[in-house]
C-alpha cells in the first residue's frame, strides 16, 4: 500500500507515472531505509520539509546500488503527483538550491515540451555549486546550469532515462516557442547602441580612418583581400564597375580585363597539373628504387645461405674423413678381422685416380679463391668488401 501510486493521479505519457524510473531502480528504492521510514505519509507540503533537508543529489551509488535521498523524492513525487503550481515554486525558489533542482527534475519528467524549455532555460543562469554523489560513493562539485544542461542534452541524468522532447529550432520554427532571449542581450544591444553613435560622430566630424578602425577594417587590409588569386566575387564585382565605367567613355579595356583573368586561370591549372604529374613521377621512382633494394637484399640473403650450407657440408665431409682415419669407435677384433678381409678382397683404386681427385680439389680451391679475389669481397678493409659486394650483386666492377 505504501508503494501504490496516489489513485488521483493521472498516467503521464500513457502509463503509470512511477514507471518513468526503471524497475530495478524502482525496486532498490522501495527496499531502501530512507523511503520506508522519511517518505512513508508525506504529502505536496510535507515534501516541501523534506526537500529543504537535501544536501546532495545524485542517482545510485556502491556495489549494492543503493538510491539517493535526492532519487528517493523524485519517485515520491511521481507518486503523490503534486499541482503544476507547486512544482514551479519549486523551481523559482532562490533560496534552496537543491529544492530548484528537485523541481526542475521533476518537471523534466512530466511536464511537457513547452514548459520544459520555458521554466528550464532560466536556470542557466544559476551558478551556484552542488554536491553530486557518483555511482562510485564520491562526491564531485558540480553547479545547477551545468545540471539543467544535462537535463535537456543528454538520455540519462541520475540512472534515470529522460522522456523524448522535441528540437526547440523544431517549436520555433511551428511558432509554438519564442525565440530565447539572453539576459545579456539588453547589454549587447546597447554597445551596439554606443558603437553606432560614435560611427556617426566620425562620418560627421570626416574622419575615414576612425570608420574604419570602429568597423575593424583598414584600406591596405581590403587591399590585401582583393589581391587573393581565390577572391572571385570581389574582383568580378569590380570588373562591372569598371565596365559601366569604360563603357560610358567608349573603352575596349573590359575585353582585356576578362581575357588577362582568362589567362591566369589557365595558367593556374597548368601549374596544378605539373605539380600533380610531379608528384605522381616522384612516387613512381621511390617505388621502384624500394622493389630494387629489396631484389638485392633478397639476393644477397640467398648468396649467404648457400655459402653457409657450402661451409656446413665442408665440415661434415672433414668430420667424416676424421672418422674414417682411425678416430671413430674401437671395433672388436672379429669384426676388425672380417672387415680386412673383405677390404682385401676388394680392389684397391689406383693411385692415379687417387692424384687426379686431387689435382681437381687443388684447381677448385684456386679457382674459388681467384673468383674472390676478382669479386673484391675479400678485401683487408670491411667497407670496401661490403661496397663489392653490392656492386657484384648490381653487375659492376669491384673497387680496387
Amino acid at each position: 500500500m505504501a508503494n501504490r501510486t496516489d489513485p488521483a493521479a493521472k498516467s503521464i505519457r500513457g502509463t503509470n507515472p512511477q514507471n518513468l524510473v526503471e524497475k530495478i531502480v524502482r525496486s532498490k528504492i522501495y527496499q531502501n531505509t530512507y523511503w520506508k521510514e522519511q517518505c512513508f505519509g508525506l504529502t505536496a507540503e510535507t515534501l516541501v520539509d523534506k526537500a529543504m533537508e537535501l544536501d546532495h543529489i545524485g542517482g545510485t551509488h556502491g556495489g549494492t546500488r543503493r538510491p539517493t535521498p535526492f532519487i528517493c523524492l523524485i519517485l515520491k513525487m511521481l507518486q503523490i503527483q503534486p499541482e503544476k503550481d507547486i512544482v514551479v515554486e519549486f523551481i523559482k525558489n532562490d533560496d534552496y538550491k537543491y529544492v530548484r533542482v528537485l523541481g526542475a527534475f521533476y518537471l523534466r519528467l512530466t511536464g511537457t515540451d513547452i514548459d520544459v524549455y520555458r521554466y528550464l532555460e532560466p536556470l542557466y543562469n544559476d551558478y551556484r555549486k552542488l554536491r553530486m554523489q557518483s555511482a562510485d560513493g564520491k562526491f564531485v562539485l558540480t553547479h545547477v546550469d551545468e545540471v539543467i544542461d544535462e537535463l535537456l542534452t543528454k538520455d540519462y541524468a541520475c540512472d534515470i532515462a529522460m522522456p523524448r522532447v522535441k528540437k526547440r529550432w523544431t517549436l520555433e520554427s511551428h511558432g509554438i516557442l519564442e525565440p530565447r532571449k539572453s539576459v545579456l542581450e539588453d547589454d549587447f544591444e546597447e554597445e551596439e547602441e554606443k558603437e553606432e553613435n560614435e560611427q556617426m560622430d566620425g562620418v560627421e566630424n570626416g574622419g575615414n580612418d576612425e570608420k574604419d578602425y570602429h568597423h575593424g577594417r583598414s584600406p591596405t587590409r581590403e587591399r590585401d583581400r582583393d589581391r587573393r588569386p581565390d577572391s572571385h566575387r570581389y574582383r568580378f564585382a569590380s570588373y562591372l564597375l569598371q565596365i559601366g565605367i569604360r563603357f560610358i567613355f567608349g573603352s575596349r579595356w573590359w575585353l582585356n580585363c576578362f581575357l588577362q583573368d582568362r589567362d591566369y586561370d589557365r595558367d593556374y591549372d597548368r601549374d596544378r597539373g605539373r605539380g600533380r604529374d610531379r608528384d605522381r613521377d616522384r612516387d613512381r621512382d621511390r617505388d621502384r628504387d624500394r622493389d630494387r633494394y629489396r631484389l638485392r637484399d633478397e639476393k644477397d640473403y640467398g648468396r649467404e645461405r648457400d655459402r653457409d650450407r657450402d661451409r656446413e657440408r665442408e665440415g661434415r665431409d672433414r668430420e667424416r674423413r676424421g672418422r674414417d682415419r682411425g678416430g671413430g669407435r674401437r671395433r672388436s677384433p672379429s669384426r676388425s678381422r672380417s672387415r680386412s678381409r673383405d677390404r682385401k678382397r676388394r680392389r684397391s683404386p689406383s693411385p692415379r685416380k687417387n692424384e687426379a681427385e686431387e689435382t681437381k680439389k687443388k684447381e677448385k680451391k684456386t679457382s674459388e679463391k681467384k673468383e674472390k679475389k676478382d669479386d673484391g669481397t675479400d678485401h683487408p678493409d670491411p667497407e670496401i668488401a661490403e661496397a663489392n659486394r653490392i656492386r657484384a650483386s648490381l653487375g659492376l666492377k669491384p673497387l680496387k
